[in-house]
């Protein structure tokens, strides 16, 4: 295969890498019923009343911080923590079939959260709870794809591998689950990827680009403070790294700075803007107390943290944390992670160090805070989807290569990191649609038969599962393309370093360079 004809292909399956991920997303998407991500109830009487009272969907109650919701709403999950029990046991409101409106206590009626993800969300409710879910869902899914797609055609190449891979590696399976559904943290997880790097970005790129960068950084901040308090914390931290992996003590730099500065501000204001705040200071609340002295408390949670990460990875539930996954899930994906991290630190000097070890830090410090302030055990109170954007934070700055150098994996290493992660995916998908289809004490791999619960779409639950595991595979082959090896001109050597390539440092860059050194020094 001719250079030219091997560029063309690469470039069209790159194209196509879009398109793959949202039907993806798409398949997690209708994987599951109304209800299923972790305390749905809450956040979907939260979206009906998002956009405060409208007549059928959220109306007044007679007590303070009372909403009146779609019965449907509130029995929602029932199958929650019923593992054996499939989806069949909610009723017919769901269609919009005789749907009465009962006062409720679960929703954001108190400010607990920001209100921007469910009053978005909201423009989606409709008295057909089903469909009004489904479309809440293919819009996040859309979203995700959108602003990642934007962001990595308007990146400099360089940082094109940290965005997506850093992202890519995390998000088998807990992030599949979480973007295309009705839960806020989408959109923190959303953030988590997008700030740093398009920070990062907009330090390095010059005109249009800087712009679109900074904007992009500018909607990433708001997308994810206005979903969690947290992710208002974890914008912060996407800012400093950000600086810290481009600071220059320049006029122009400082100049540049003032966006993230200003960013900074309106996180930190946004995160005090909610009742969530509170728990910096006192913890999450918490029925249960552990007894016992405060250092073997701290030392139990201190050495249990990392179980959170790798419940991110595939060794955690899914759902209601009562959809288990098979062991292979998070040894595939859990070694994929570690693999490709370890090969980023190949190149790291002291900027990237410096970003490492604090992104690092605040992924082992903050939930050993939260949880010895509330006196909870590691696997409570702090699940691992509060903590995604920080790993994903972590994996992208560890993929982050230096200038003028190019991050790329033999064609055995990329064969295994792909048939990982796409086994991974397809097997994750198939035990998340047997859980609600039949119940997961049904162990077949046909989800066709003796089905119990589905949506009525034109797809039957196999269709689903095979649509999924081909368009991921299809994604994962398209971003694979990305690790390939530099091709050498003919009758000349491959440079002895097989990472080095053409790329070169940014015009802004060099620029701001060559001035710095015809500029006499002050000393």
């Amino acid at each position: 295969m001719s250079v030219h004809s091997s560029t063309r292909r690469r470039r069209l399956l790159l194209l196509l890498a879009p398109l793959f991920a949202f039907v993806a997303l798409a398949s997690w998407a209708i994987a599951s019923p109304v209800g299923a991500s972790p305390d749905d109830d809450y956040h979907l009487n939260s979206i009906w009343c998002g956009q405060g009272e409208r007549a059928g969907l959220c109306e007044s109650a007679a007590t303070p911080e009372t909403e009146k919701v779609p019965e449907a709403l509130e029995q929602s999950r029932c199958f929650a923590f019923l593992g054996g029990q499939s989806a069949s046991c909610q009723g017919a409101g769901f269609s919009g079939a005789d749907n009465p409106l009962v006062a409720s206590q679960r929703g954001n009626f108190d400010g607990n959260y920001p209100p921007v993800f469910y009053a978005t969300m909201s423009m989606f409710a409709s008295d057909n709870i089903s469909l009004s879910v489904i479309a809440m869902r293919l819009f996040n899914a859309f979203l995700f794809v959108a602003l990642i797609t934007v962001a990595c055609f308007t990146l400099p190449r360089r940082l094109r591998v940290p965005l997506i891979w850093g992202t890519a590696i995390c998000a088998t399976p807990l992030a599949l689950f979480l973007v295309p559904s009705t839960n806020p943290s989408s959109w923190a997880i959303l953030s988590g990827s997008l700030v740093w790097i398009s920070l990062v970005g907009y330090f390095e790129a010059s005109g249009w680009r800087r712009i679109m960068l900074g904007a992009l950084s500018v909607i990433g901040v708001l997308i994810g403070a206005g979903a969690r308090a947290d992710s208002a914390i974890y914008a912060g931290l996407a800012i400093v790294v950000a600086v810290v992996l481009t600071m220059r003590f320049t006029k122009a730099y400082l100049l540049k700075a003032v966006l993230p500065t200003a960013l900074l501000v309106a996180a930190i204001a946004l995160y005090f803007s909610t009742n969530q705040s509170g728990a910096a200071m006192t913890g999450l609340a918490n029925g249960s107390p552990v007894e016992g002295t405060p250092e073997s408390l701290f030392s139990r949670i201190f050495l249990n943290v990392p179980s959170l990460w790798s419940g991110i990875l595939g060794s955690g539930n899914l759902g209601w944390l009562d959809t288990p996954l098979p062991s292979v899930v998070g040894f595939l994906v859990l070694g994929v992670f570690g693999g490709l991290v370890f090969r980023g630190l190949r190149h790291v000097d002291w900027r990237k160090g410096v970003a490492l070890v604090g992104t690092f830090f605040s992924l082992w410090a903050l939930p050993t805070y939260i949880l010895f302030v509330t006196k909870a055990e590691v696997g409570t109170q702090v699940q691992p989807r509060y903590i995604l954007p920080i790993l994903t934070i972590l994996a992208g700055v560890a993929l982050l290569s230096p200038l003028a150098t190019r991050f790329s994996l033999s064609l055995a290493q990329r064969i295994v990191l792909g048939a990982s992660l796409a086994v991974a995916q397809s097997v994750a998908l198939h035990y998340n649609l047997r859980r609600y289809v039949t119940g997961n004490d049904i162990v077949a791999f046909n989800l066709d038969d003796g089905i119990e619960w589905w949506w009525g779409l034109p797809i039957s639950p196999m269709g689903v599962w095979a649509l999924g595991t081909l368009a991921f595979s299809g994604l994962l082959v398209a971003l694979l393309t990305m690790f390939d090896r530099p091709r050498s001109p003919v009758g000349l050597p491959e440079s002895e370093d097989p990472d080095r390539d053409q790329w070169r440092e940014p015009k802004v860059l060099r620029d701001q360079a060559s001035l710095d050194a015809a500029t006499p020094s002050s000393a």
